[in-house]
Formats: structure tokens, C-alpha cells, sequence
């Protein structure tokens, strides 16, 4: 077991907590808030109650999310590094000190710091052309590899400069929610749904880049 007692995450959201690997300089470890957990599942209502409080298990969608046909095809098929390519490598689930964690590669900087998000840069300097480079590269992927994921929100993604410009990361929300998965093995079906995230992604950089004041939500209705 991974002790964690002694520090403190590098970063976290509204349902996991990052920590480096105690042991592995070069990798993370997602653990669950399960109080977050807990809140989620009494604020829905008592039909979503029956479904259970896994379904809201981040680590558990991300360890589904992996299985998905077309990771696995890409596997099969040999195409290691370019399922990798802006994905962080994933090593599964480990036990810690503070429950059971989801481990993958930990994405850092030529100067070794951990790679800032998307979101960040946007708001710190901008959409600069090597960045829309990079985001054009990482959509391109996405169009590629049909690799299913959740709504594309620019602090899910990380960007490192280890690369003759920078390259984009889905660190967060890979995987569709339940029928549109089950709908994957329909001919021509992920194409269009991935069109559909990448269109969404696009309307979102151009809210975070807008000086309106708008709320995302009526951004939306807006455009």
C-alpha cells in the first residue's frame, strides 16, 4: 500500500484529489473525495438514487473509460504510441493509504513542473498560434482514433512543452456516458458524436476567450 499521510494533492477537482507517486517521480494518483461522493448522490432525485452512488465514481469511469472499443482496437492493432499520444499513460488502479487510487502518467514541462491546464494559459496568454497549433493537433487525434470521451472542457486538458510546440492532454472526463457507448459499435456513430464534442469545445474556447460576461449557459443559447 501507497502510504500519502505525508502530503498534500498537487491539484484537485470537485471529486478527486492528485498526488505525486511516492515512488515514481514520472507518475499521479487520482483518489476519491468519497464525501463529495456522498453529497452528489443525496442532491439527485430518488429514481437517480436507484442507480447507485458507483456510477458517480470518477476513478471507476476512468478504469471503464480505458476499456472502451476503441482503445482497445488501437492496442490490438499495435498503434501503442498514438493512442498515448494525448492521453497520459494509464497503469490501472492501486491501493493507498487513502483508499484506492487510479494511476497514469504523471504530464510535467521541460522544466519538470506539472503542465499547466488549457484553461489556464488561455486566460494567461491567450489563444497564441502555437497554441491553436496545438489544439488543431490534439481535435485531428480525437477525429482519428474516434476515442470516446465526456464534454471537452479546456481545465481537463493540460498542454507540455516537451514537444516542438505544445501538446495537449486529456487528463480528465475520457469515456462516454452509458448509451452513447453502448451506440459505439453502430457504423459512423462515434464520428458524428466526436463532431459533436469537438463543436462544443470550439463554442467553449470561444466563451473563455470572450470579454461579454456572459455565463457559459447563456453564451450557449447566444450562438
Amino acid at each position: 500500500m501507497l502510504d500519502l499521510s505525508d502530503q498534500q494533492p498537487f491539484a484537485q477537482g470537485s471529486n478527486r484529489k492528485c498526488f505525486r507517486h511516492p515512488l515514481d517521480s514520472t507518475r499521479c494518483l487520482k483518489v476519491i473525495r468519497p464525501e463529495n461522493i456522498t453529497a452528489r448522490f443525496e442532491r439527485q432525485s430518488p429514481v437517480k438514487r436507484l442507480l447507485g452512488k458507483e456510477r458517480l465514481n470518477d476513478n471507476a469511469q476512468e478504469l471503464r473509460a480505458h476499456q472502451q472499443r476503441a482503445i482497445q482496437r488501437l492496442l490490438k492493432q499495435g498503434n501503442v504510441a498514438l493512442v498515448w499520444a494525448h492521453l497520459p499513460k494509464f497503469y490501472g488502479s492501486t491501493q493507498t493509504s487513502l483508499g484506492m487510487a487510479n494511476e497514469s502518467e504523471l504530464i510535467r514541462c521541460v522544466d519538470g513542473s506539472v503542465a499547466p491546464t488549457l484553461e489556464h494559459l488561455i486566460k494567461t496568454q491567450g489563444l497564441t498560434p502555437d497554441l491553436h497549433r496545438g489544439i488543431d493537433e490534439f481535435l485531428a487525434w480525437l477525429s482519428q482514433t474516434r476515442i470516446l470521451t465526456r464534454n471537452l472542457l479546456p481545465h481537463n486538458l493540460v498542454v507540455s512543452d516537451q514537444f516542438d510546440h505544445p501538446r495537449l492532454f486529456l487528463i480528465d472526463g475520457l469515456g462516454a456516458p452509458t448509451i452513447p457507448q453502448a451506440l459505439d459499435s453502430v457504423p459512423g456513430w462515434s464520428s458524428r458524436y466526436i463532431k459533436r464534442k469537438i463543436e462544443r469545445f470550439q463554442k467553449r474556447l470561444a466563451w473563455e476567450q470572450s470579454h461579454e460576461g456572459l455565463s457559459w449557459e447563456d453564451f450557449q443559447h447566444l450562438r
